[in-house]
């Protein structure tokens, strides 16, 4: 990472109602962006992303969600759901006071976050960038399908992990096997070695939350009203890549949808060149 950009960023932290502390960050001044990130990453996610919107005339906001980064991380696994992320989330997009409506970037499960906080508040959003959605537990493999269908009770061993088997793991899925390529890896070095960190330091009890999901039969897509960017890597191998453009059918007001045929999970730490120009132009839009 850009050593520039670390010395830029300020980190902040808020208390909830609820006790709870959250770690986020804001960077710039202007229209408000809130960036969410998805499960076992980390506000650290958006690091490519702030520096350009801050220079486009936003301010950018990202925090670490429940159980992840430096946010809190409680310590009974029945504390780890979708509803209790979400009223964190919630109550820290509160807690920031904005005056104006504001554009949700969600990637992953931080998008499926995004999509029932809109539902919820749809005066208070003005635009989705909805990235690699995790919205049903249908959109895993159907072995993963089976293993977050009961609450993860024993979580010792994902525990006991130590950074090098992360990392062993985040290299493995982030190669790439196309010839010719300038890089052996999609993700350089930098997001790979952020990546393995934020799995280790998260909560274990984060595993419990996918479980969770609302059934994406009783998620009513007709109002999700807000002007919508649906992104997306073809080669994902964690959500099934044909779900995408399945949701994309199905959002009213979907203004464009693109994918990044050789990115997989996250599009938006595999090319920030390539991707970061469709949610500006986005932005300009609405």
């Amino acid at each position: 990472m850009n050593v520039n950009l670390k010395q830029k960023i300020e980190y902040r932290s808020m208390t909830l109602a609820n006790g709870h502390k959250v770690n986020y960050v804001q960077q710039g001044e202007g229209e408000p962006v809130l960036m969410v990130h998805g499960l076992a990453a980390s506000l650290h996610d958006w690091d490519d992303l702030l520096p350009e919107l801050e220079q486009a005339g936003y301010s950018g906001y990202a925090l670490d969600l429940l159980g992840h980064g430096e946010s809190e991380k409680p310590l009974h696994m029945h504390e780890y759901s979708v509803e209790n992320a979400y009223a964190d989330f919630a109550a820290w997009v509160d807690g920031l006071e904005l005056n104006k409506p504001f554009t949700l970037i969600g990637h992953s499960l931080g998008a499926g976050l995004s999509m029932l906080y809109a539902l919820r508040n749809p005066q208070a959003v003005r635009g989705l960038v909805l990235v690699n959605p995790f919205y049903s537990i249908r959109q895993l493999p159907v072995i993963l399908q089976r293993v977050f269908h009961h609450q993860l009770i024993n979580t010792s061993l994902i525990e006991r992990t130590p950074y090098r088997l992360f990392r062993f793991f985040v290299d493995m899925t982030s190669f790439s096997g196309y010839i010719g390529k300038r890089e052996s890896h999609m993700l350089p070095e930098h997001i790979r070695y952020q990546t393995a960190l934020d799995y280790k330091r998260a909560s274990s009890g984060i595993y419990n939350i996918p479980r969770t999901l609302p059934s994406s039969a009783d998620i009513d897509l007709t109002r999700l009203t807000q002007p919508t960017l649906l992104l997306w890597g073809g080669r994902d191998q964690t959500l099934a890549p044909a779900s995408f453009p399945q949701l994309a059918e199905q959002l009213p007001n979907l203004i464009k949808k693109q994918d990044f045929p050789i990115c997989g999970h996250v599009p938006h730490q595999c090319h920030p060149a390539d991707f970061n120009p469709h949610v500006m132009e986005f932005l300009r839009g609405i």
